[in-house]
């Protein structure tokens, strides 16, 4: 039998559904949207600042040297890129097995993988020192003669970001081409220009949406796949090498799994105040959340899973050296953020076996934003701890982050919001024609019930839809 939830969304005029989730495009900007904004923009700023005065002395205003020469700049472009993989992989599984609570949080995953990517993106160019010399990791023909190393990192990561960019960008794009078009119509002026350019004709009729259905679905088969190999060569930055701690077989689903669990602990952090604060309750739920953390509290226990693997297997191996890194890295100068890593991905999304957890706004808010930090912590333990302790002791060498390197790391968090915040001005932050969908659907489910006499038919319809309290 249907949801008691999706029953009563069948009684949602369809005009005022589209008026609910386009009116965040059409107003002005609120208080605490200008806020968040401005704080942004100034974290931003401060970023910005940071790697202008790296520029101008040097890289020696970092606390890179021999023998940790990857450090906060490599973690960020690994956790970024984790949290760019897992967005249009959850909405492209969530689509290809018809989950009913997808529309809540396609659009904004889709977006995430889109900033998060350019994002990413920063910080090998970042890592290089003389930025201004990043196309030169690029395989094009110049007068220099001089072709990349194909085996280099560098050059991987380069096809890593422009395939995956490349597809996710065509699949959010496609996704939004009727909810661009119902702002066309909506519109005047020089939006209507604007938003009917970037409609590309959509009307919506059957000789369109059949073929758009397709090509849609097929885009997510082949994102899917391409999301799992794209994070795979990703690994492959650290599995290729031969140091202990990092030439792991276990590093592409290790890498993977701990994508899609950062990536829906950024969800659940951007899509709890987008609900709020433009009057989504009635179409991102207490219920559709939950849902979401039970996907969090599965792909936990994944990680969790690898990182007894990998202890388990480097005392199995009997290898010296391999014994030896991870015994540092638990128990060495790097304790600290490793426990606290321990604890926010295996033990606080274990809060989310009790339902009153699961369904509480602050509680989830809170155990998604120690989430993103222990995965960081998870990248940083990854790097540093494996360059500080190898083969030999008398090149072991500590690493301290220094206070340019945190302002770059919170600029990128800035302007990482900074874009988000922007997209949810331009487009609706849900799709709009698919929440019209599940509604009819609903409603025809609604109807052969009733007609079934399995359900009693509603005095009267709601005229609007009911907030549902946090």
């Amino acid at each position: 039998m249907a949801q008691a939830s999706e029953l009563r969304e069948a009684d949602y005029d369809l005009r005022q559904t589209s008026d609910d989730l386009i009116r965040p495009v059409e107003t002005g900007p609120t208080l605490r949207y200008l806020v968040s904004v401005i704080f942004a923009g100034l974290v931003t700023l401060i970023g910005v600042v940071c790697w202008g005065r790296q520029l101008y002395v040097g890289m020696g205003v970092t606390g890179l040297m021999w023998p940790v020469m990857w450090a906060v700049y490599i973690t960020n472009f690994v956790f970024w890129i984790g949290i760019a993989h897992s967005g249009t992989l959850i909405s492209a599984i969530l689509y290809l097995f018809r989950a009913k609570f997808r529309p809540a949080f396609s659009r904004s995953s889709e977006a995430m993988t889109i900033f998060a990517v350019a994002t990413a993106g920063l910080f090998p160019i970042l890592h290089l020192g003389r930025a201004w010399r990043f196309y030169w990791v690029l395989p094009y023909p110049n007068e220099r003669r001089i072709w990349p190393n194909f085996r280099s990192p560098l050059v991987l990561d380069v096809f890593a970001i422009s395939t995956y960019l490349t597809v996710s960008l065509i699949f959010w794009y496609l996704g939004m081409l009727p909810d661009m078009a119902e702002l066309r119509d909506r519109s005047r002026g020089w939006k209507r220009t604007l938003y009917g350019v970037a409609s590309l004709g959509w009307t919506g009729s059957l000789r369109q949406l059949s073929p758009y259905m397709k090509l849609y679905i097929l885009l997510a088969g082949l994102a899917t796949p391409l999301v799992l190999s794209v994070h795979t060569t990703v690994s492959w930055d650290f599995s290729l090498s031969l140091l202990p701690g990092w030439h792991e077989e276990i590093f592409p689903p290790y890498f993977v799994a701990g994508a899609i669990f950062s990536g829906l602990a950024m969800v659940l952090t951007l899509v709890i105040p987008l609900r709020s604060w433009f009057r989504l309750k009635a179409y991102i739920t207490i219920d559709h959340l939950e849902r979401l953390c039970q996907l969090i509290l599965l792909t936990s226990s994944i990680v969790t899973f690898s990182y007894a693997t990998e202890y388990f297997i480097a005392w199995y191996s009997g290898n010296t050296y391999e014994h030896s890194a991870y015994w540092m890295r638990a128990f060495g100068h790097y304790w600290k953020p490793f426990w606290f890593m321990i604890a926010c991905n295996c033990f606080v999304p274990l809060l989310f076996f009790s339902r009153r957890v699961r369904r509480n706004i602050k509680g989830m808010f809170i155990i998604s934003i120690l989430i993103n930090v222990g995965m960081w912590l998870e990248r940083f333990i990854i790097i540093v701890t494996t360059l500080a302790y190898s083969f030999d002791p008398g090149s072991w060498g500590i690493y301290h982050v220094q206070w340019i390197e945190i302002g770059i790391t919170a600029g990128s968090f800035g302007w990482f919001m900074l874009q988000f915040l922007g997209f949810v001005k331009i487009a609706p932050s849900l799709p709009v024609a698919e929440v019209r969908k599940d509604i009819l659907e609903a409603r025809r489910q609604k109807k052969a019930l009733i007609a079934a006499g399995l359900l009693t038919a509603a005095a009267e319809p709601p005229a609007a839809p009911p907030e549902v309290p946090a």
